[in-house]
């Protein structure tokens, strides 16, 4: 007992040293970190050199609208300047709104991270086939067998250029994670945050007016290159919204890497999420949470094994028992 309150000691110095680590990752709006280069901010006076846009993109003195609450637009805004950090965090402040009753708008707005920019097509008004990180924040269920998920819906994807994004399934096929999240006609702006550092995705979203960030999405073995670009994009379709982007701010997190992967060409990394699951694999509850569905092989074959050693152990033990009380009967006898 008495190396027991050295050891507990010890414990919650590491516990609370790595929360503090933690905290020193969470930039919290920290200037001294800001990538001006790669952030919008108000007045915007960096587009046209650092930021271009294409299609309905409307950049005022308040907002950057990607589409008006109008059918069949689209809009994006890509930054110019490729970002060679490890690891980052971006923070966008947002605001979807339109006329559109319930169920009665569309289609929503992404937030990427890829290979190629200014490239428009069918995925919320970028490209399908796409190199890298896209965040879909989708406002119209076009899956209507997928009622388990409430919209507008927050999801992440990784691609290497093979995966085509599947609209009428919603993105369930390849996504890595989600979440439902009410973002649309809010009184008052709405904010998204998406890390990487360590190979580890996060997303978080404040969205109740708080000032707190709720998690989304965690998942780590994620490995996206250095000097991609970082971009928005929106879309309408037959229902429509207002698309606004308020700001996206690029944090640059600071911490450290080993040897080998600090020697690494990140350039030539491919983009790539190590799974022990597909995420076909993945279903999603009411609320918005994953839970594994169907056991791949090696969960099915550790139950087994587990199984078996089970049946083992209650046969032996079942057998001591035996033996025991078959000797205690012959000393009565």
């Amino acid at each position: 007992m008495s190396g027991f309150k050295p050891f507990l000691s010890s414990t919650l110095i590491f516990l609370l040293a790595e929360c503090c680590l933690v905290g020193c990752d969470i930039t919290d709006g920290n200037a001294e970190y800001l990538k001006r280069e790669h952030s919008l901010t108000k007045p915007y006076q960096g587009v046209g050199s650092q930021w271009d846009f294409w299609g309905s993109t409307l950049v005022t003195s308040s907002y950057v609208r990607l589409t008006p609450d109008e059918r069949s637009k689209q809009g994006s805004i890509w930054n110019t300047v490729p970002c060679h950090l490890k690891d980052w965090e971006m923070h966008v402040q947002f605001k979807v709104h339109g006329s559109g009753k319930k169920n009665l708008h569309g289609d929503g707005v992404a937030i990427w991270y890829t290979k190629d920019r200014l490239h428009p097509g069918p995925v919320f008004g970028n490209q399908d086939h796409f190199h890298g990180l896209a965040i879909f924040v989708d406002t119209f269920r076009n899956d209507l067998q997928g009622m388990d998920r409430s919209f507008p819906y927050i999801s992440a994807m990784v691609n290497n250029g093979t995966v085509s994004y599947d609209h009428g399934k919603d993105g369930r096929s390849s996504e890595l994670g989600g979440c439902s999240a009410d973002i649309r006609n809010r009184d008052f702006d709405t904010y998204l945050a998406v890390r990487y550092s360590r190979g580890r995705l996060t997303v978080m979203v404040d969205v109740d007016d708080k000032n707190e960030w709720k998690e989304c999405i965690d998942i780590g073995g994620v490995r996206l290159p250095t000097g991609y670009f970082f971009g928005a994009s929106a879309a309408t379709g037959d229902l429509s919204d207002n698309h606004d982007i308020i700001s996206m701010k690029l944090y640059q997190l600071m911490v450290d890497h080993a040897d080998d992967e600090e020697n690494l060409d990140w350039t030539k990394i491919e983009p790539s999420v190590s799974l022990f699951k597909s995420p076909k694999d993945n279903i999603d509850d009411p609320t918005g949470n994953f839970r594994g569905t169907p056991l791949t092989g090696w969960k099915m074959f550790l139950l087994l094994l587990c199984g078996l050693l089970g049946i083992i152990v209650c046969a032996v033990v079942g057998a001591v028992v035996f033996q025991k009380r078959q000797e205690r009967n012959k000393r009565f006898y």
